[in-house]
C-alpha cells in the first residue's frame, strides 16, 4: 500500500457573500479532488488542540501524525533544523520574518501592514538578514537566512519565557499592543527597534520602493521553542517517507521525524510555486520505494494572508489540475493499491487574513474500496453534514495510514 498525504495550507474558510454565499473551496472548479470525494470518504478533522494557538507548527505535527500535547516545543526550531542549523538543547530558536512596517515616527505607533514584506525574494532576503546579522548579533545571538521572508534568530544558553505574537495575527493592526512582553523581552524590542533602523533605507529597500514593492523594513521575532524529540516516522508506522514542501516549517517537522526532505526547484511557498515539480517530486519518491509522501503546498495560506480571494481559488484550482490529477493518474496506472488523502491543516479565512481553530474537511480514498457516493464533495459544509468527525489531526492520520 501506498500513501499520499497532500495538504493544502490555509484551505478551508468562510461562507463569503460576493461568493453568492459559498465558501472558495465550494465555488473551486476541483474535479478530480471531487472524484475522489465521490469515490471516498470526507468528515471534518480539529487539526488544533483546545487551548493551542493554530499555527502551522501545532497543525502539521498534527496533520503528520504527532500530538502537539505531546511534542510541541515551538515553531521556529523546525524551521531551524530544516535550514541546516545545528542546534544544542540549551539554544533557544526564534523565527525572523522580514515585515513591511508603517512610517510613523516612533515604533510602537507603527502598523502591520505585511507580514511578507511583499513577499520579498530570498536573494533580496538574505541581503538583509546579512546586514542585520553584522549589526546585531553577539557571541550568544545569531541570525540565519531562510526563504522569501521567514528567517531564523538563534539564542544560546537563551530565554524562552516571552509573549510573542505572530505578525500574522495582526495585519493592518497598530503593532503596540503585541510588542516583546515577559522577563528581558527589552532585549527583542531592542534588536527589532534596531533593525528599523537598519533596514529602512538599505539599498534593496530603495530598489523594491522604485519598483513599487513593499520594504522589508523590519525584523519581527517571534514563535520561540527548543529542538523537539519526535518519535521517527519509520518506527511509529513502520513506513518509508518522504515530506515535499517549499516551507522551513514543514521540512523541519519531516527533518525531526526521520523523513527524507525533498527540494523542487522553484518551488516558493505562494501562488507563484512549481506546482508541477512538486507532483513530479512525489512521483519519483513513490517510484524509488518510498511508501509515503507528505505533499504540502502554502499558496492558499499565503493568499488567504493577502486578503486574495481570487488568488485563492485559483491557487486550489491549480492545485487539483497540476498536483491531485498526475498522482492520481500515476496511482491509477499501477498495480499496487494505495490511499490518499487530501486537507487543509487548519482555516484561514480571507475575512480576518489568520488563522483559527475551527474543524477542517477531509477526503480519503482507498483504491481497494469500492464504493460510490454521487453527492459528496469536499468542502467545508458537505464535511460538516458527513457526521465524520476526528477530534484530534494525528488520529486521523493513524486511521489513514493503518493497514485494515
Amino acid at each position: 500500500m501506498k500513501y499520499i498525504l497532500i495538504l493544502a495550507d490555509g484551505m478551508a474558510d468562510e461562507k463569503i457573500l460576493s461568493l453568492g454565499g459559498k465558501t472558495p473551496l465550494q465555488s473551486a472548479s476541483l474535479p478530480a479532488v471531487n472524484s475522489l470525494a465521490q469515490r471516498g470518504e470526507i468528515g471534518q478533522v480539529k487539526t488544533i488542540p483546545e487551548g493551542m494557538s493554530p499555527g502551522s507548527d501545532t497543525a502539521n505535527l498534527s496533520v503528520m501524525g504527532y500530538d502537539p500535547l505531546v511534542y510541541h516545543t515551538g515553531r521556529s526550531p523546525l524551521e531551524a533544523v530544516s535550514m541546516g542549523i545545528q542546534l544544542s538543547k540549551t539554544d533557544i530558536t526564534f523565527r525572523c520574518n522580514l515585515v513591511t512596517l508603517s512610517e510613523e515616527a516612533s515604533y510602537e505607533d507603527k502598523i502591520m501592514i505585511d507580514n511578507s514584506a511583499g513577499e520579498i525574494s530570498s536573494e533580496e532576503a538574505a541581503i538583509l538578514i546579512a546586514h542585520i546579522h553584522n549589526h546585531l548579533s553577539t557571541d550568544k545571538i545569531s541570525f540565519y537566512p531562510g526563504v522569501s521572508y521567514r528567517h531564523a534568530m538563534v539564542w544560546g544558553n537563551g530565554l524562552d519565557d516571552f509573549e510573542l505574537t505572530p505578525p500574522h495575527d495582526i495585519l493592518d493592526k497598530k503593532i503596540k499592543a503585541y510588542l516583546p512582553k515577559g522577563k528581558s523581552s527589552e532585549i527583542i524590542m531592542d534588536m527589532m527597534m534596531k533593525s528599523y533602523k537598519l533596514l529602512r533605507d538599505h539599498p534593496v529597500n530603495t530598489e523594491r520602493q522604485k519598483k513599487g514593492l513593499r520594504p522589508a523594513n523590519s525584523a519581527w521575532i517571534w514563535g520561540q521553542g527548543r529542538k523537539p524529540q519526535l518519535k521517527p516516522f519509520a518506527e511509529k508506522y513502520n513506513l518509508t517517507g518522504s515530506v515535499i514542501s517549499a516551507v522551513d516549517l514543514v521540512k523541519g517537522i519531516g527533518i525531526c521525524a526521520g523523513l527524507e526532505s525533498i527540494d523542487v526547484p522553484g518551488a516558493t511557498g505562494n501562488i507563484n510555486t512549481n506546482f508541477e515539480g512538486k507532483a513530479k517530486a512525489a512521483i519519483q519518491a513513490l517510484q524509488n520505494g518510498k511508501d509515503f509522501i507528505y505533499v504540502h503546498i502554502e499558496a492558499p495560506d499565503e493568499c488567504s494572508h493577502q486578503g486574495d480571494c481570487k488568488g485563492k481559488i485559483k491557487s486550489m484550482e491549480i492545485i487539483d489540475e497540476k498536483i491531485v490529477k498526475p498522482i492520481l493518474e500515476y496511482l491509477n496506472s499501477g498495480k499496487e493499491p494505495f490511499r490518499i488523502m487530501i486537507l487543509p491543516d487548519h482555516p484561514t479565512p480571507l475575512s480576518i487574513r489568520t488563522h483559527t481553530s475551527e474543524p477542517v474537511p477531509y477526503v480519503l480514498y482507498d483504491s481497494t474500496k469500492d464504493i460510490y457516493n454521487e453527492s459528496n464533495a469536499f468542502d467545508e459544509v458537505a464535511a460538516e453534514e458527513s457526521g465524520n468527525y476526528y477530534d484530534a489531526g494525528y488520529k486521523l492520520t493513524d486511521y489513514f495510514l493503518s493497514r485494515e
